[in-house]
């Protein structure tokens, strides 16, 4: 009998593409992930989404931008109303483009080609990706300061590990370890799918606001009061005051930039009406404001019993004595950076990678490229000081704002919400524009942007002097969204674009019915399932 060695099979580098209407032979521009979701797999209901964004708002950054928000002069006062502003503010655009995802159930990448058209929309799409990575880095050096602590309560003699690596690296041995451990620990929730991960943020949503309104306690017992802080009175005045609140304003709509623009991506798994997302006007800025609280009265009891103020939670948490409230804290500080971090963040490249390459790249593996890019983005030295941090939340917030306000005026000014959902998938429809580019989008994008830039430039190098350039861009999200929202309406009124028109909207749903594959009905929806627990129904229900 003759051996035969077993043959070496090269892994397959493309994705697998079903048939689909949608496409009808341009794969190049769909998979699977990025065809709308059908009737069967819209899992997520009212309570998946307040659990979604009860898990967004506790999270490490929320707690951060209020003290570095304190920390650069200005008092608890001025933070508490920088945040309630800047989340009401956002909440708005978040609801309105989370209410294209629920009525046509695509997301970002397909909804932008209407406003941009099918190139064009890369313009939007590589802008978020490379923001949505650079985040995804922050949120993992979050996480990896929470496991640094964690360790440390565990193993005490962690912490007295000798340090390897130079100083102005702005890292140490102890947290590489720790930016390793928590960055393999996320890769099992990379590979989910976004209806199972719906289970995460619920569990997230009950954990971390236990874990944090606990701390809140601490800080008002522990310091009869909840320290100085309550009395404090701003160190700058006049026009610098001034400037520091509008770039507060600008930094903090800059965390949930993201969320603005991509709020598509979850909805268009929704089986709730339109209506349900006008509730984060109200929740958001209610939730958010509240966590900011908290970290503004634990870093001013932090300040009254330590003597210094410690704008990161870790380094607050790291003077406890009591080795299991330090590990408990710590771990609802890791979950919360986890959770964060594929709702704002993974999730969000992953789809922009996706529509990107659509034949290579689907839902997860967009995920783990993510993940490995995040490494290249050194984020320990974005976090080194609270002005960095503020700077970096504000460059978040140029690109994204003028991005936003083009598919929120585009879908509900000038189409008056009449897409069609077909033709977003078909290259040479009505959405081809001139070779595939809106350039009303592309001149209004660069008009909302380019005044921001030289502050820009001297907020990634300080080295850089640009004068008075630097105070555009201490309102940067304001400025650029007016003015990129009032071009691209002017342009779009005075030259519509006619061929893209229509007199009533085509939603999926009208083609998922019309459409078979070998006689079955695409969606599956009478398929039988497996009997399920009672619990296990009414869970599934709720959620």
């Amino acid at each position: 009998m003759k051996f035969q060695a077993p043959k070496f099979r090269a892994p397959k580098l493309r994705v697998e593409q079903p048939k689909s209407t949608f496409a009808e032979g341009h794969h190049r521009w769909t998979n699977e992930d990025l065809d709308p979701v059908p009737r069967h797999k819209r899992k997520w209901t009212a309570i998946s989404l307040i659990s979604y964004w009860q898990s967004d708002a506790w999270n490490t950054a929320t707690w951060q931008f209020a003290s570095s928000i304190i920390a650069i002069g200005l008092t608890w006062r001025e933070s508490i109303g920088i945040v309630a502003i800047s989340f009401f503010t956002i909440s708005i655009v978040i609801a309105l483009n989370g209410a294209m995802g629920v009525l046509y159930h695509a997301p970002f990448p397909v909804l932008a080609r209407a406003s941009w058209g099918f190139w064009g929309s890369y313009v939007a799409i590589i802008s978020r990706a490379i923001l949505a990575i650079f985040w995804f880095a922050i949120q993992t050096m979050n996480g990896a300061s929470a496991t640094q602590v964690m360790l440390g309560a565990i193993w005490p003699s962690f912490l007295r590990l000798k340090n390897h690596i130079p100083e102005s690296q702005g890292i140490t041995t102890q947290l590489m370890i720790c930016f390793l451990l928590f960055w393999i620990a996320q890769l099992p929730f990379l590979y989910m799918h976004p209806n199972t991960l719906r289970w995460m943020f619920l569990a997230k949503g009950i954990i971390v606001p236990i874990a944090w309104i606990a701390i809140l306690i601490w800080a008002f017992v522990s310091t009869d009061g909840g320290g100085s802080f309550w009395a404090q009175k701003s160190t700058i005045t006049g026009p610098a005051y001034s400037w520091a609140y509008l770039a507060g304003l600008t930094s903090v709509i800059g965390n949930f930039c993201t969320l603005s623009v991509n709020q598509a991506d979850f909805s268009r798994y929704s089986r709730v009406s339109v209506k349900w997302q006008w509730m984060y006007v109200p929740m958001l800025p209610i939730v958010f404001t509240f966590v900011a609280f908290i970290g503004i009265s634990a870093t001013s009891a932090g300040a009254e019993r330590y003597g210094k103020i410690q704008w990161n939670p870790m380094d607050l948490i790291a003077n406890w004595t009591d080795r299991s409230c330090r590990f408990f804290a710590a771990f609802s500080f890791a979950f919360a950076s986890l959770g964060v971090n594929i709702s704002a963040n993974s999730l969000s490249a992953a789809n922009d990678l996706m529509a990107l390459f659509p034949s290579y790249i689907n839902i997860r593996r967009g995920q783990l490229i993510c993940a490995l890019l995040a490494w290249a983005l050194v984020p320990w030295k974005v976090l080194a000081s609270a002005g960095s941090f503020l700077n970096f939340m504000a460059a978040y917030a140029i690109f994204l704002g003028p991005i936003a306000i083009i598919i929120v005026l585009d879908f509900f000014i000038i189409h008056h919400r009449k897409y069609d959902c077909l033709q977003l998938y078909r290259p040479e429809g009505i959405y081809r524009y001139t070779w595939g580019t809106n350039w009303r989008a592309i001149g209004a994008f660069l008009v909302g942007v380019a005044p921001n830039l030289p502050g820009f430039v001297n907020g990634i190098n300080n080295n850089i002097d640009v004068g008075v350039g630097i105070h555009p861009y201490q309102f940067g999200w304001f400025l650029g969204t007016a003015g990129t929202g009032l071009v691209y309406f002017a342009v779009s009124k005075i030259w519509p674009p006619h061929e893209t028109m229509i007199d009533r909207a085509v939603l999926p749903d009208e083609i998922f019915d019309a459409m078979e594959i070998d006689g079955v009905p695409v969606e599956g929806s009478d398929v039988e399932k497996p009997e399920k627990s009672g619990f296990r129904q009414w869970a599934e229900k709720a959620l």
